[in-house]
C-alpha cells in the first residue's frame, strides 16, 4: 500500500521529464541549415551518373527509370528541392507506398543523397534548393505569419498535432531550415503548397527563424512539457498535486500512529 502512495509522483516526473527531452534540430554542426549536399556538385555529370545508377538501385521500382511513376508518384516535376526533402528527412525510401511516410534517419549517406537529388534534378524542370539568408526574416513576423498558416496543423509549438483520416501533422522540432523551406513550397503530403504571391521569400524566412526559435526556446517556468499544450500539463499537475496530498497524508497518517 505504502508503494502505491508513490505511483502518483513517480508517473508526473516521468511524463515530464519524458516531455522534456528536447530533439536536436535537422542540421549538423557544420551545416546549420542543412544542405547535406553541395550545390556546385548537383552539376557535375559524374556525380549526376553515379544518381543515375543509385536510382536504378533503389528508387525506379515504384518511380520508374526516369521518375514517370509506376507504384509511387511521378516526381519528374520534383526537381533537387523535392528529392533533397523527401531523401535528407528520410520520408523516402518508403516502407510502405500506401502508408503514412514518416520520418526517420536518411537511409543513404550524404554522397548517395547528393547523387540522388543531382539525377532527379535532371528530369524536369523542378525548383532548386533554396538558399538560406536568416537577415532577410524576423522572430516575432514570423511567430505571427506561423500561427496565421501553420499551428492549425502542426500547434502553436510546432509539436505537431493530428489530421483527419488517421493523418498527422509532424512535429517540426528536427527539421533543419532547408527542410522548412522546402515543405512550404512544396506541400508534402496532406500540407499546402505557399507559393510567392501567398509567402513571399521574406515571409517564408520568418517563418524558418521562428521554427528555430522554438527548436531551441527557453523554458523559464521550467520543464516545457514538450510544449503539446494546456490537457497533458494539466494532467502532470493533477497527478504532482495527487502525489504530494497522498505523501502528506500518509506521513501524517505515520506520525499520528506513532505518536
Amino acid at each position: 500500500m505504502r508503494r502505491l502512495l508513490w505511483l502518483p509522483v513517480l508517473v508526473a516526473v516521468a511524463a515530464g521529464g519524458a516531455a522534456a527531452v528536447s530533439v536536436p534540430a535537422g542540421a549538423a554542426a557544420g551545416d546549420p541549415y542543412g544542405y547535406v549536399v553541395d550545390h556546385a556538385a548537383l552539376d557535375d555529370p559524374d556525380v549526376i551518373a553515379r544518381g543515375r545508377s543509385l536510382f536504378a538501385t533503389a528508387c525506379s521500382t515504384c518511380h520508374g527509370t526516369r521518375g514517370e511513376g509506376l507504384v509511387g508518384p511521378d516526381i519528374r516535376a520534383s526537381g533537387a528541392a523535392g528529392a533533397h526533402f523527401w531523401i535528407t528527412s528520410g520520408r523516402m525510401p518508403a516502407a510502405d507506398v500506401d502508408g503514412l511516410t514518416m520520418r526517420k534517419d536518411p537511409a543513404f549517406p550524404p554522397r548517395d543523397i547528393e547523387a540522388l537529388v543531382a539525377y532527379v534534378a535532371t528530369l524536369g524542370d523542378g525548383p532548386a534548393i533554396p538558399r538560406i539568408d536568416p537577415d532577410l526574416g524576423a522572430v516575432p513576423e514570423g511567430g505571427e505569419l506561423f500561427r496565421s498558416n501553420c499551428a492549425a496543423c502542426h500547434q502553436a509549438a510546432g509539436a505537431g498535432g493530428a489530421l483527419s483520416y488517421g493523418r498527422n501533422a509532424p512535429t517540426l522540432a528536427p527539421a533543419s531550415p532547408v527542410q522548412v523551406f522546402e515543405a512550404i513550397r512544396l506541400g508534402p503530403g496532406q500540407m499546402p503548397a505557399f507559393e510567392e504571391g501567398q509567402l513571399s521569400e521574406e515571409d517564408v524566412h520568418s517563418i524558418i527563424r521562428y521554427v528555430d526559435y522554438l527548436q531551441d526556446a527557453d523554458n523559464p517556468g521550467g520543464f516545457s512539457l514538450g510544449r503539446i499544450g494546456p490537457i497533458p500539463e494539466g494532467f502532470v499537475a493533477i497527478g504532482v498535486g495527487l502525489g504530494l496530498a497522498c505523501l502528506a497524508a500518509f506521513l501524517i497518517g505515520r506520525r499520528a500512529v506513532a505518536a
